[in-house]
């Protein structure tokens, strides 16, 4: 019994030993370097958060990214009639956004993000319908260097309006390094017809759910 009860006292001074040993290590030392980590934290919170920037500049300015006014509304008129029970399908370029990234004598790569909002009048029957538009690429208010078609198709789903937004990538060659994208223009504009082109030219326009009841405005202008 002796022996027993001496076993459990070594055993109590045992474990309070390890107790304080335990109690020294979280002591001064340990509370320090828990300051230092949580003063660490609190400068990365303050930190102002960037943004990811290119590494490298592009080797000159953008090309211009414009859309092109003749060609920036699709109207069909029926029989070209100019009144509202006549129009069919109508689109219209709602807007573009472009960015481009081009170094030493590399091409220039053009990103375009196109937005399109598209319409049904009454003499549009199919839910379904394929718009055709294009890209071209001038020297800056000259000649036209290359010129290319896409098709835009569209689903109504039953409804009279709808928006369609559409990526492209266009990439122009450079002649030297010192080739700048300033030199080139990038259009874009809807596949029109000469009467089409004529109509947006002279100003006139229709909303895009010309014909329908919820054109609470007269279309025409």
């Amino acid at each position: 019994m002796r022996l027993a009860t001496a076993a459990l006292a070594a055993f109590a001074v045992l474990a309070s030993a390890t107790v304080a040993v335990a109690q020294q290590s979280s002591g001064p030392a340990q509370r320090q370097r828990e300051r230092e980590a949580r003063d660490q934290a609190e400068e990365q919170q303050r930190a102002p958060r960037l943004g990811r920037l290119r590494a490298v500049p592009n080797a000159g300015p953008c090309p211009f990214v414009k859309i092109l006014y003749d060609a920036a509304r699709y109207v069909e008129l029926e029989e070209g009639r100019t009144a509202a029970s006549a129009v069919g399908y109508t689109g219209e370029i709602e807007g573009v956004t472009a960015g481009c990234a081009y170094q030493s004598d590399e091409p220039i790569t053009v990103q375009a993000n196109i937005l399109f909002n598209l319409g049904r009048g009454p003499q549009a029957g199919d839910d379904r319908r394929t718009y055709r538009y294009w890209i071209a690429v001038t020297e800056r208010n000259e000649a036209v260097l290359a010129k290319e078609y896409f098709d835009l198709p569209v689903d109504f789903e039953g409804q009279r309006t709808a928006s369609v937004e559409q990526g492209q990538t266009v990439v122009i060659p450079r002649a030297t390094a010192e080739t700048s994208g300033g030199n080139f223009e990038v259009l874009i504009g809807f596949d029109v017809t000469p009467e089409m082109a004529d109509f947006n030219r002279s100003g006139s326009r229709f909303r895009i759910n010309a014909g329908t009841a919820s054109a609470a405005t007269p279309p025409a202008e």
